[in-house]
């Protein structure tokens, strides 16, 4: 997904910003032409060959006090179209040391675990649950997924001015409508930095969305274009999931064993990398 694996951007902004968008379609029209383009030249936006990022997630819920959680995630390119994501909480104590690997392989397909310390095991996440909400988040499975720009048909709809940048507004469509749990995509992308602005989503029907992320700043960050601060709401309840950027740090040279499943539940294995 690519847009917002991410921030992380790491990839609760990347996969924001890494499933979130998506992109990339041969099209048949000079219009869909264009927004594969579009499309592929966000995904292929410089991040980094690895990155690490401390995030706070604040949740927030009608008639309920925001929760607060900070986690740190690590970021690896591994091998052309290969990603892998670590992200572990470290606060509060409910629900620290809980931690997701997700690793997307060239071939689109995904692998997905979680390790729950009260249960002490690691557990493989089903591909099925692509729809299933990440520790209560507003974020889904799939949205920390990293998307490959082949599973979607793009079209430039528009431009259109989102908080005084002239944005090229661009429409996905899965190939495969089994391969997402949204009906399509819409995100205001901006041209300079190539990070989406916004991005709405579409689950049960194709005229309102049901999710909206939105940037509320961005920084670049030893020479990468980064999200810093964004927000993922639910339209219908009006929660609210922020991702704030504490500090994020690129090509560290992390090495491969830190996303394993061994590294996913002995905490002490990550620590040393934390910044």
């Amino acid at each position: 997904m690519k847009l917002i694996s991410i921030t992380w951007e790491s990839r609760l902004t990347r996969a924001l910003l890494a499933g979130v968008v998506a992109l990339s379609f041969a099209g048949q029209t000079l219009a869909d032409d264009g927004g594969a383009q579009l499309a592929q030249r966000v995904y292929d936006r410089p991040d980094g060959r690895d990155s690490t990022a401390l995030t706070t997630m604040t949740l927030t819920e009608a008639g309920r006090s925001p929760r607060v959680r900070r986690l740190v995630s690590y970021r690896l390119k591994r091998k052309a179209g290969e990603i892998a994501v670590l992200t572990r909480f470290t606060e509060p104590a409910d629900i620290s040391g809980t931690g997701l690997l997700t690793l997307d392989h060239p071939n689109a397909d995904t692998d997905q675990w979680i390790y729950l310390p009260a249960m002490d095991r690691v557990r493989r996440i089903s591909a099925s649950r692509k729809g299933g909400r990440f520790v209560n988040s507003e974020y889904y499975y799939e949205d920390l997924r990293d998307r490959k720009p082949a599973q979607d048909q793009h079209r430039i709809l528009r431009r259109e001015t989102l908080n005084g940048v002239v944005c090229e507004v661009l429409e996905s469509t899965p190939i495969d409508a089994g391969s997402s749990v949204y009906l399509k995509r819409v995100s205001w992308v901006d041209p300079t930095t190539l990070l989406p602005l916004q991005v709405d989503f579409y689950e049960k029907n194709l005229q309102e969305p049901s999710k909206r992320m939105q940037v509320k700043k961005t920084g670049k960050i030893q020479g990468y274009w980064t999200v810093l601060d964004s927000t993922v709401a639910d339209l219908a309840s009006g929660n609210q999931t922020r991702l704030t950027i504490d500090k994020i740090i690129f090509d560290r040279r992390l090495p491969a064993q830190l996303f394993t499943t061994q590294a996913l539940e002995d905490e002490g294995v990550e620590e040393e990398y934390r910044p």
